[in-house]
């Protein structure tokens, strides 16, 4: 058999792709951080963060991946013995009941079936039953099953209330609309190795001014991850920033503020079409009830293991999707339209899923799934 030439494509739901101008920004010399030339870098890269998480208030950002400002945002919000309400409906709504446990904060959990979303009755039951619930911790696309959640309908529910909403949105944000201002979500945490088109490294989180007031009151032991002391040296760092790091947000935010948030959410809306598209063409199950466009996660059809499957992709043709998490390891696969994703590359994963099914066993008609994602791409006139 002739040895072809291999290249690689990443489709998972982080890290994601990173384009080349990302990270050439990081070979820069590093300079030192308590300097006004790069302090500069650092103020114009957090003002930037604001119209991307569509607030006016400030985004703070932390050397850490997504799940240290998740802990951040429960050490920060609540103190031990206070009560929250946990939506829990995949690998990292659990991560939410973790936290919230390990720093004493009594949960009222919402147990949700892994592949649907919480509706907005679930809330109000929720805080109906709990009324003295400090916050509500939710997730806006839950990445271990594809499950999308309507946070702007629960904005409505809370934000005349006297509870906290918070949201993991590390994965979905920029991949789906999020309005923090407007529609009246408290706390809003991400990740540079999603949407942004950066390496991990560097998470964010953004406050109202009710969480910040919460903040100040907060009776919980912390110290690297206390916000107070990120709010009073603002836009300064209060230790030691990931400096290369930094260089390469500056140049993501300036990408992705001239790309315009409203088209990057409908880059991601078509991709995910495309994607889905091209699932149902080749007759495989959708696993999410309610899909976002981060990733779509398919069902692996009876026969073939899900597992070898995502490997056999990976090894011998270079293209990487993701498997299941938890109880669905071997059970499903996610395919991320995460972030630098062209339709080429939506259709080279789609070309390598079917490819690998003919490979393992389960017959489909080659081209079906292209085709179909290429019938989306040409109605959207990309």
């Amino acid at each position: 058999m002739a040895k072809m030439v291999r290249k690689t494509y990443l489709l998972t739901p982080g890290p994601a792709p990173v384009p080349q101008e990302i990270l050439l920004a990081g070979a820069q010399e590093t300079i030192h951080h308590r300097t006004p030339q790069y302090l500069a870098i650092q103020e114009k890269a957090l003002e930037g963060l604001k119209y991307l998480f569509q607030t006016e208030k400030r985004v703070f950002t932390l050397l850490s991946s997504g799940t240290g400002a998740m802990e951040a945002a429960v050490a920060n919000l609540l103190s031990p013995g206070e009560k929250a309400i946990v939506v829990v409906g995949g690998k990292f709504g659990e991560r939410w009941k973790e936290i919230c446990e390990n720093y004493g904060v009594v949960v009222h959990e919402i147990p949700i079936e892994w592949g649907d979303a919480v509706e907005p009755w679930q809330i109000e039951k929720a805080l109906e039953e709990s009324p003295d619930a400090k916050a509500i911790f939710t997730t806006l696309s839950e990445t271990s099953t594809g499950a999308v959640t309507d946070l702007k309908a629960i904005a409505e529910i809370t934000r005349n209330r006297d509870v906290l909403l918070v949201t993991d949105g590390i994965s979905g944000l920029l991949a789906q609309p999020l309005k923090m201002d407007e529609w009246g979500i408290d706390v809003v945490i991400s990740g540079s190795q999603k949407s942004w088109m950066m390496p991990p490294g560097i998470a964010f989180i953004a406050l109202s001014d009710r969480a910040m007031e919460a903040v100040k009151n907060s009776r919980n032991h912390r110290y690297y991850f206390d916000l107070r002391a990120y709010d009073k040296s603002y836009p300064d760092s209060p230790y030691t920033p990931g400096i290369n790091l930094m260089y390469q947000l500056a140049k993501s935010v300036e990408m992705l503020k001239e790309e315009g948030v409203e088209n990057i959410w409908e880059r991601h809306r078509i991709l995910g079409d495309a994607t889905r598209a091209a699932v149902k063409a080749l007759g495989l199950e959708l696993f999410a009830k309610k899909p976002g466009n981060v990733l779509t996660a398919v069902k692996v059809p009876e026969g073939v293991d899900g597992k070898k499957l995502v490997s056999f992709m990976r090894d011998n043709w270079g293209v990487t999707v993701a498997g299941g998490q938890g109880h669905l390891k071997g059970k499903i696969i996610r395919i991320a339209h995460l972030g630098w994703v062209s339709p080429f590359d939506t259709i080279t994963a789609i070309s390598a899923l079917e490819m690998a099914l003919d490979k393992f066993g389960y017959k489909v008609e080659l081209g079906a799934g292209v085709r179909a994602a290429e019938e989306v791409f040409r109605r959207e006139d990309i």
